[in-house]
């Protein structure tokens, strides 16, 4: 029988030279592969870079066969590492391949679901993201209410405080990221209930930074606690602060960029009149920070993501009726081997797959833990060779060119 072979493997972080002479026997085979048992039925297989391998393959899904990419990093090679890649601002989009060469990252594929329209007329949509982000070690955003998120419905009990990360010891785990601050006033100490976030919960008072960007803040007081499209509130403050001084209020949200240094608090109901106790040249001091729940190992990635699988098993409650083009991250390994998943995009060949669907091709890959990411008309996955002038797109988009997105995993390797 002539043709292309398909062969099933699992790629571990002890597989990665194994990788490689399957890439050059897949090239040339001509024999039918038979089936492990468990392994992803890959039909090509390449190096990208040290430590970090693509490969190509076909899976029957409930609604037909599905195309799928498979970006693997071995993240006990120290010449491997992931971070966020974002557009330069929290509230700001740009396609995958864009932010792949603008790091000069190996690989890459999109991220976590974010704010992509508005049932809100005359507001912008921020392009922010909905879960919690950290990039390089430093912690960009906290996570929107659960009522306010954009993506489809998550598993009984996941909040968007739900991340995959890597800690400073390399190791990948999923975890949740809540936000710890205050305002300290004269007053008295009132709680952060927003950070960088396009949706601040009812009273709430959010955080804005110079990470923000320059789209408006008057996202962040729109929405309720039940439902992302309720009214926006017309009871709102807004703060400046710098070097521990009031320096500016204003009765509603602002836009364009805030000056490094400053933070801007936002009011919403009793978070407004807490602020509007301030008065220029008043005392008032902003910290905050990430908290992680499961881990004492400080993250220098972190990407929000609803999980799919834990401790190789799916979680109960995952959709499997509705098959969409998707994307995913997940790890095996004990946290050193990492996979990035993204399907194709042309829906008339290829129907997608079930939430449900994507946690057992994870397992399959060899993940031990999974989340999953934003889908649709952002999944996409690229790939650049280290000598390579710019990223090449893998998977076809489903639409007419890559959608502009809020953040995306990227993967850097050293060697070549």
């Amino acid at each position: 029988m002539s043709g292309r072979a398909k062969v099933r493997v699992r790629v571990g972080g002890a597989a990665f030279a194994a990788l490689g002479a399957l890439a050059g026997s897949l090239a040339g085979a001509s024999a039918a592969g038979a089936d492990d048992g468990g392994g992803l039925p890959y039909t090509q297989v390449e190096q990208v870079a040290k430590g970090v391998t693509y490969g190509q393959f076909t899976v029957d899904g409930a609604k037909g066969p599905v195309t799928g990419y498979m970006l693997t990093a071995d993240l006990s090679d120290p010449r491997v590492r992931v971070n966020l890649l974002t557009p330069g601002a929290v509230a700001a989009r740009a396609p995958v391949s864009q932010l792949a060469d603008a790091a000069q990252a190996v690989g890459a594929v999109n991220g976590d679901f974010f704010n992509i329209s508005e049932e809100h007329a005359g507001v912008t949509p921020t392009g922010s993201s909905d879960g919690p982000e950290i990039s390089s070690g430093r912690a960009l955003k906290a996570a929107v209410p659960n009522s306010q998120r954009f993506g489809p419905a998550m598993p009984p009990g996941e909040t968007t405080q739900d991340v995959l990360g890597v800690g400073v010891d390399r190791r990948a785990r999923l975890d949740r990221l809540a936000l710890v601050g205050s305002v300290r006033t004269r007053q008295g100490s009132y709680p952060l209930g927003g950070f960088n976030q396009y949706a601040l919960p009812e009273g709430g008072i959010g955080a804005y930074t110079s990470g923000w960007g320059t789209i408006s803040r008057e996202r962040a007081v729109c929405g309720s606690d039940t439902a992302r499209g309720a009214a926006c509130s017309t009871d709102t403050y807004e703060v400046t602060v710098r070097g521990g001084r009031v320096t500016a209020v204003a009765d509603t949200p602002g836009e364009g960029a805030i000056e490094p240094g400053s933070t801007v608090l936002v009011g919403r109901d009793a978070g407004a009149d807490t602020l509007r106790t301030l008065k220029v040249g008043d005392r008032a001091d902003v910290g905050e920070r990430l908290a992680p729940s499961g881990s004492h190992v400080p993250y220098t990635f972190a990407v929000g993501g609803f999980p799919v699988l834990r401790d190789g098993a799916a979680l109960a409650g995952l959709d499997a009726k509705t098959a969409a083009v998707r994307t995913a991250a997940g790890f095996g390994d004990h946290g050193r081997t990492l996979y990035l998943l993204a399907l194709d995009g042309t829906a008339a060949a290829d129907p997608g797959l079930t939430v449900a669907e994507v946690a057992d091709v994870m397992r399959r890959a060899g993940a031990d833990d999974a989340v999953n990411l934003d889908g649709g008309g952002s999944t996409t996955m690229v790939t650049r060779t280290p000598d390579a002038p710019a990223a090449t797109v893998r998977n076809n988009p489903s639409g007419v060119a890559e959608r502009p997105v809020a953040n995306a995993v990227g993967v850097f390797s050293t060697g070549r």
